[in-house]
């Protein structure tokens, strides 16, 4: 029965692809998630994400929707933010070092080139 169901599970995220997100979310950080007055309308999130959507698809696997890169987006946060409350040892709630940059929390490997640090 599953060699018949129509819809197929997309490819994993490789290195390139999760790196231009990365990048990119990180560029237009204060656009998507700021709080307060001067946050974004959801129009224009929509069209910030749609830009990251085309930065990405050239080096996609296959081809990405919106959907596809905030779920990416999301599921990094929370893997990071798990190896916080690891290192930590705390699991509480969160303190000002839950609140860095996703940056600070990657491991150098996992880090895109030009945000690695030297060495």
């Amino acid at each position: 029965m599953a060699e018949d169901s129509p819809k197929r599970r997309k490819a994993n995220f490789n290195e390139a692809e999760t790196e231009v997100l990365i990048e990119q979310v990180l560029k237009h950080e204060q656009l998507l998630f700021a709080a307060g007055p001067g946050r974004a309308s959801p129009g224009q999130k929509r069209k910030v994400w749609e830009l990251i959507r085309h930065k990405v698809n050239p080096v996609a696997a296959c081809p990405r929707d919106v959907e596809d890169l905030k779920k990416r987006w999301r599921d990094l946060k929370r893997r990071d933010r798990s190896k916080l409350c690891r290192l930590s040892q705390g699991c509480g709630p969160p303190g000002p070092a839950a609140a860095a940059p996703l940056g600070l929390l990657l491991a150098p490997e996992e880090m895109p080139p030009a945000a690695a640090p030297p060495g």
